[in-house]
């Protein structure tokens, strides 16, 4: 039989989630061993408390499902509490536990699953990969976190909110509210009486990994070396082209003159190849321009086409652009395939990176443009790229801040230094641009 113990560092964060704090942070680098102490923790709470219910949050409801409902929720109770059943109530999204208690997994991005699990009040709230959460999503879900339950021995249960992360900037509101002590929303002061953190990484979990993992992290570019293996927030680039205060967010967006959706594709899905950027972006009614969604990743062809043709729908765009220095005609065969008459442009990037972004990072400096959300991989990207940017020593690239850069150039024409770029294909009456949207 499988034996079952903590590692050390997992036995100080339950030190720290057992102690008077209530908002509790572990951040670190890949596979430290975060999520699965939290999970043991909530199950641990689950027993004791008869009746109680906890939440477990990430970004995409599949993720959740998969990486927590579909392994380390089940795989922790088998190893810890192999007498406990779990029994999965798939329409729902709950783990229920013998003794009435409930584990909820939802999704942020998905509305309706989201309103049914907070129209509950829970003992629990854990937030994984929070990175990828925003901080709104975040502040409304802490609304939740009022339900009074009694363990067996009598006491009451102390309401606990759990958050981990592999730490991107400084900027993100983990950093400002643990770190810094600082609500991000209003800049008050926090009791940090109330808030706790703590710092595992891979070394912390070497036991429990591959014998070559860790020397595959140690071997990463020093950007995701500092992310996954050192488990440390980065600064912001000084010399970047964006600066934080230059990204003012709305709610409010107006109505919509011209949408399009800007790819910037990748040539792989492999393990270490760059992410696909899809970004949407629309110019408003008042003349200023909005980024409406960032659906960037790492996608097969056919699968970044059918975000793109997706996202092209459903927010009822002009055209798709696409970068083509990479794919050349295949990236439009690969859009045709997705949606035949969707109209489309091809863009080629003759001059750098860096000259094509200058332009647009000058439109947020004039404050022309705003973000419709928090788009954090997004931002970060932006914050980061600098005007020495070198691809190859930095052993990454911009794909979201490239395709950020082709969506508005397309808007901005008037305002940003042209590139060449192939004939846009003609666009169809019923697209006809200047159709007006809200969104």
């Amino acid at each position: 039989m499988q034996t079952y113990s903590l590692t050390e560092k997992q036995k100080d964060l339950r030190d720290l989630a057992a102690s008077g704090k209530k908002h509790i942070l572990c951040y670190g680098g890949s596979r430290s061993g975060k999520t699965f102490a939290f999970c043991d923790f909530i199950l641990t709470r689950a027993i004791k408390a008869p009746g109680s219910r906890h939440a477990i949050f990430r970004r995409h409801g599949v993720a959740v499902k998969q990486s927590i409902g579909k392994d380390t929720l089940p795989k922790v109770s088998s190893l810890k509490f192999p007498e406990v059943k779990l029994t999965w109530h798939e329409q729902d999204g709950y783990f229920a536990l013998p003794n009435g208690s409930e584990i909820w997994l939802a999704g942020l991005d998905d509305k309706e699953r989201v309103d049914k699990v907070l129209g509950r009040e829970f003992a629990t709230l854990y937030f994984n990969e929070a990175s990828e959460i925003p901080l709104s999503s975040y502040f409304v879900a802490q609304t939740r976190l009022a339900q009074s339950v009694t363990q067996v021995d009598g006491r009451p249960l102390a309401l606990k909110s759990y958050v981990d992360l592999n730490p991107t900037t400084r900027a993100h509101w983990t950093y400002r509210m643990w770190i810094d002590g600082i609500n991000p929303d209003g800049e008050a002061p926090l009791d940090l009486g109330q808030y706790g953190h703590l710092v595992i990484n891979p070394t912390d979990n070497a036991e429990n990994l591959p014998a070559d993992y860790i020397e595959s992290l140690m071997a990463l570019p020093d950007r995701q070396k500092r992310r996954f293996f050192d488990g440390a927030y980065m600064a912001d680039v000084e010399e970047a082209l964006w600066r934080r205060s230059y990204i003012k967010r709305t709610q409010n967006a107006p109505e919509m003159v011209r949408v399009v959706v800007a790819v910037d594709p990748a040539t792989t899905s492999e393990v270490g190849s760059d992410e696909t950027g899809i970004i949407v972006a629309g110019l408003g009614t008042d003349g200023l321009g909005y980024v409406l969604a960032d659906e960037s990743g790492k996608y097969r062809p056919e699968e970044w086409a059918q975000r793109a043709v997706s996202l092209y729908r459903s927010f009822s765009a002009d055209r798709i652009v696409a970068e083509v220095n990479q794919g050349g005609d295949m990236v439009e065969a690969t859009i045709r395939a997705q949606g035949q008459n969707i109209p489309y442009r091809a863009v080629h990037a003759s001059r750098g990176k860096v000259t094509r972004a200058e332009p647009i990072a000058a439109l947020y400096e004039r404050d022309k443009i705003r973000h419709a959300a928090e788009f954090p991989d997004l931002e970060n990207q932006m914050c980061v790229f600098t005007t020495g940017f070198d691809r190859k020593a930095q052993g990454w690239s911009p794909d979201r801040v490239d395709a950020l850069v082709w969506a508005l150039t397309d808007l901005f024409p008037d305002m940003v230094r042209k590139a060449p770029a192939t004939p846009p294909v003609y666009i169809p009456p019923r697209v006809a641009l200047g159709a007006n949207r809200r969104f």
